[in-house]
C-alpha cells in the first residue's frame, strides 16, 4: 500500500530503514548509503510518487504515464501535514504493527488493527512515544527508572519502542508500592520475553539505584511523589527527565487566604493555580541545576485535565543562582513550602 523511508542510527552508523505496508502487515528492511538510492528508484517505479518532509519544506514528486516528472515544493510546519494533505498522521506505532502489550490491552486486535473504541488511547500512547523520541538523542543503550509505574502498560510499550523500533539496548526498572501489581508486571514481562525489564516493590522517597541512570520517568506520581522522583533525577544527574505530575495538594493546602483571597473563593481555580505554581517551582529548580526544561501537554485537555508534562535535558552542571533567587521570592511571596525545594536546598 505504501512505503516509509527514514534515517536511523544503528551501532553508531547511519542507516536507512524502509517500512513496507501491506493491508495487514509491516515489513522492515535496512540499507546503507551505497544502496539506498537504488532502493528509492525501485520504490518510485512501484508507486510513481513520493512525498518528503524536512523541518522547513514539503516536497511532492510524481511520474506521469508519459514518464514526465512533476514536482512541488512548499514551506511546512514540522510534524504537521501540509495544508490540503489528507493522509493519516505518521504515528510511531502504526496500525498494522502487532505490538503484544497493545493487543493484551485491547487497543489492537491480534492482526494489528486499532480497535475503534480505543483510538484515543492509541493516539495517547503515540503522543507519549513522540515525547520520548523528541527527548532522547542517538543512544546505544539507556538505563531508565519508571517511578510509580502502576500497571505499567506504557512501560511495556516504551520497552518495545526502544528495543524493537529504535534498536536501543534498554534496561528499565519499574518501581511501585503495590506488591500484587509488581508481581503481575513481572509475570507479563516474562511472557513477552522482555529481559531488560524489571519490576520492584519500593518507595520512591527511599529508593537508591545500584547503577547509573540515564532517564527517569514519573507518570501521574501523586502529589509529592513527583518531587521525590525529580530529586532523585537531580542527584543522580540523569540526562533525561519526563514527568507528568498528578494530584498536587501540597501548596493548595498552604495557600494563605490573606495572599490570594480572590482565588481562594473558588475551589477549582485555587486548585489549578496551586498546580501551576507547583510545576513552575519544579521547572525552575531543574533549570537551577543545569537542565533545559520544556513544559507541554501530555494529551489534549479534552481527555484529561492532568496533562502537564515536564521534559528536561541536562545541559551542564553550573548552578543558576538567579533562578534560585526567583524561586525563593515566589515561595516567600505566597508563604508556602514545597517538597522539591526543601529536599534540594534545606538539606544542604
Amino acid at each position: 500500500k505504501k512505503a516509509d523511508l527514514k534515517k536511523v542510527i544503528i551501532k553508531n552508523n547511519i542507516s536507512y530503514q524502509i517500512e513496507m505496508f501491506t493491508v495487514t502487515q509491516v515489513f522492515h528492511k535496512n540499507y546503507d548509503e551505497t544502496n539506498i538510492i537504488l532502493a528509492m528508484e525501485e520504490l518510485m517505479s512501484l508507486f510513481n510518487q513520493a512525498e518528503i518532509w524536512t523541518t522547513i519544506y514539503y516536497y511532492a514528486f510524481k511520474i506521469t504515464s508519459k514518464g514526465k516528472v512533476l514536482s512541488n515544493k512548499k514551506k511546512c510546519i514540522t510534524n504537521i501535514l501540509p495544508e490540503g494533505h489528507n493522509k493519516e498522521k505518521n504515528y510511531i506505532i502504526k496500525e498494522g504493527m502487532v505490538v503484544p502489550p497493545l493487543v493484551d490491552l485491547g487497543v489492537m486486535t491480534s492482526d494489528g488493527k486499532v480497535v475503534k473504541a480505543y483510538y484515543d488511547k492509541f493516539k495517547q500512547i503515540n503522543k507519549f512515544l513522540e515525547m520520548i523520541d523528541d527527548t532522547i538523542g542517538y543512544e546505544e543503550s539507556l538505563n531508565i527508572i519508571d517511578f510509580g509505574c502502576r500497571k505499567s502498560y506504557l512501560t511495556f510499550i516504551l520497552y518495545y519502542y526502544l528495543t524493537y523500533i529504535k534498536k536501543i539496548k534498554a534496561n528499565i526498572i519499574g518501581l511501585d508500592l503495590k506488591k500484587d501489581v509488581i508481581n503481575n508486571c513481572n509475570q507479563i514481562k516474562n511472557k513477552y520475553g522482555y529481559d531488560g525489564l524489571e519490576f520492584i516493590v519500593g518507595d520512591i522517597s527511599l529508593y537508591k539505584p545500584e547503577n547509573k541512570v540515564d532517564m527517569i520517568i514519573s507518570l501521574h506520581a501523586c502529589d509529592t511523589a513527583t518531587d521525590y522522583a525529580l530529586y532523585h533525577a537531580i542527584k543522580l544527574k540523569c540526562k533525561y527527565i519526563l514527568s507528568v505530575p498528578c494530584c498536587q495538594h501540597e501548596i493548595n493546602k498552604e495557600l494563605s487566604k490573606d495572599v490570594i483571597h480572590p482565588m481562594n473563593k473558588y475551589g477549582l481555580i485555587k486548585e489549578r493555580f496551586s498546580s501551576l505554581l507547583t510545576d513552575s517551582i519544579r521547572a525552575n529548580i531543574l533549570e537551577y541545576y543545569g537542565y533545559k526544561v520544556n513544559i507541554g501537554e501530555f494529551i489534549d485537555m479534552v481527555h484529561s485535565p492532568k496533562n502537564v508534562v515536564i521534559k528536561a535535558l541536562l545541559k551542564n552542571d553550573k548552578y543558576n543562582e538567579k533562578v534560585k533567587g526567583e524561586v525563593e521570592a515566589l515561595i516567600n511571596e505566597y508563604k508556602i513550602s514545597q517538597t522539591l525545594y526543601d529536599l534540594c536546598f534545606k538539606k544542604q
